[in-house]
């Protein structure tokens, strides 16, 4: 992966959410800032403009000048901590966007050999605030402009557009401007083995040291856990089959591998088999995932 540094613009408004500060707000038990923050794991800075979140600790806090004027001061905020070649810059309301989708991004900024990239919607709008960028141009364009739009900005970059045909009901673009939308996102996520991706960072301390005391308790070698395999699957499974399925089918993939079964194999024929499950779940398993809604 390029190497990269991303800005998460989280100061805005929310005017059409009764003025709560939206990046806090939830979505499959997650908040929207954090979901975001998990796209850009790889980041060597994370740089958020806007007020700071408990669940990362790790990032660079900042405001633009004076707050709530705009994502272009919030740009100029931002980019003064950037110190990488691209620049990630993102809304922080991106409850679906993974680290696939902003690797999609770079290897088509770079196969364009453009100075950036961003996602284009079903109806041909280009997504101004899922995109890649090239630094220095940005830097320069930024440093000159004079006006209040940031896709006045942007657009002088000339980016490449990216069309996702088959995003579903969770595009890396959706964002969550209305309580409609908020609600929407929240339906679509599976639930709470679906976390939007791996953790981010600030997380990641927590997890790890979670995951070390439960190993010393049982006397697990903490090298034997693929933490992101088990994730990935649960993931997998979360989506594929049912919310429910996925701790249990954590436990019977634990079970194969106590029994002899290589970790990964088992984890993508169980992916395999949660991809391709066409679940007629029968009332069994609505039930199960009405017992865990409630």
């Amino acid at each position: 992966m390029t190497e990269f540094d991303a800005v998460l613009l989280a100061g805005g408004a929310a005017r059409r959410l009764g003025g709560a500060h939206k990046p806090a707000l939830e979505v499959g038990g997650t908040p929207l800032l954090v979901r975001t923050a998990r796209a850009v794991g790889a980041a060597g800075r994370l740089v958020v403009v806007g007020p700071p979140h408990p669940d990362l600790p790790d990032a660079t806090y900042v405001r633009e000048d004076p707050p709530g004027s705009g994502p272009v001061p919030a740009l100029r905020a931002g980019l003064a901590e950037v110190a990488a070649p691209w620049t990630v810059l993102l809304a922080a309301d991106l409850p679906f966007l993974t680290s696939e989708h902003v690797e999609v991004l770079m290897e088509v900024a770079l196969r364009a050999e453009a100075d950036g990239a961003v996602f284009v919607d079903d109806e041909g709008r280009i997504q101004w605030l899922t995109g890649v960028w090239r630094t220095a141009p940005l830097r320069r364009v930024l440093d000159r402009y004079e006006g209040a739009r940031l896709r006045e900005v942007l657009r002088e970059l000339r980016p490449a557009g990216v069309a996702m045909r088959d995003a579903g009901d969770r595009p890396p673009w959706f964002d969550c401007d209305t309580p409609q939308a908020l609600a929407a996102a929240d339906r679509a996520a599976s639930g709470p083995y679906d976390r939007g991706g791996h953790p981010a960072k600030g997380e990641t301390t927590v997890l790890e040291d979670w995951i070390e005391a439960v190993c010393l308790e049982l006397g697990i070698d903490r090298a034997d856990v693929d933490r992101d395999l088990v994730l990935d699957l649960a993931r997998d499974v979360a989506h594929g089959v049912a919310r429910p399925a996925a701790p249990l089918t954590a436990y019977l993939l634990g079970l194969a591998v106590g029994r002899g079964a290589p970790a990964r194999d088992a984890a993508a024929r169980v992916s395999g088999m949660a991809a391709s499950w066409k679940g007629d779940k029968g009332d069994e398993g609505e039930k199960a995932d009405d017992a865990t809604r409630a």
